[in-house]
């Protein structure tokens, strides 16, 4: 499985010839991020705000998708979601490894979703906090799920971003093994057990 970010909490996804791209973002929706043009087997999207829900920016391929695909319905604040509606967490099994994709989560975990979340591989996490959970909250949710990988998302980077978030730093600083790449791409296999991985945008 490759994983691909393509910045904010957008993601592409790909497994045994088939692709699915997560949240992506409409045009001059995001400061600094560059128009998105991309193509895959399916779109999902966490909720229905401009910067995750464009799914005309996405060329849709002719293809069945490798992935199993379960969701959790969430909220995207902490008043169940009177302030911004409901969040979807996406979650993509491929046959080898799980991915969760917790889009926009602004509430914490019940046991019941946790025990669902319970050891996917890999956790894409928001952690900008103001529209989300934040760093501490992010991490205590790490904590819960134990996944092999993890990846920020939705955060303020060095030129792109919401100034109200924070920044990726507020994260990593709680964990010990933290992994810097200078590429945007990871494959799944060869960086199992990397903790934390902060992809380059």
């Amino acid at each position: 499985m490759k994983i691909t970010w393509l910045g904010h909490s957008c993601f592409k996804i790909e497994s045994k010839n088939g692709s699915i791209i997560l949240d992506p973002y409409a045009d001059g929706k995001v400061t600094g991020l560059k128009p998105l043009r991309e193509s895959a087997n399916m779109v999902l999207c966490s909720h229905e705000h401009a910067d995750h829900n464009a799914r005309e920016v996405i060329t849709i391929k002719d293809g069945e998708t490798p992935f199993h695909i379960t969701y959790i319905d969430t909220y995207h604040d902490d008043q169940q979601g009177t302030l911004r509606g409901k969040n979807r967490i996406h979650i993509l099994d491929d046959g080898e490894f799980t991915i969760a994709h917790l889009g926009d989560l602004g509430c914490a975990l019940t046991g019941e979703q946790i025990e669902q979340l319970k050891n996917v591989d890999v956790l894409l996490v928001p952690v900008g906090g103001y529209y989300t959970i934040d760093a501490s909250q992010a991490k205590e949710i790490v904590n819960q799920i134990q996944p092999e990988i993890v990846i920020p998302m939705h955060y303020r980077g060095d030129g792109f971003g919401y100034d109200v978030l924070a920044s990726v730093d507020q994260f990593t600083q709680y964990f010990d093994q933290v992994l810097i790449k200078e590429d945007n791409v990871i494959d799944v296999k060869e960086n199992l057990g990397n903790s934390v991985i902060v992809l380059s945008y």
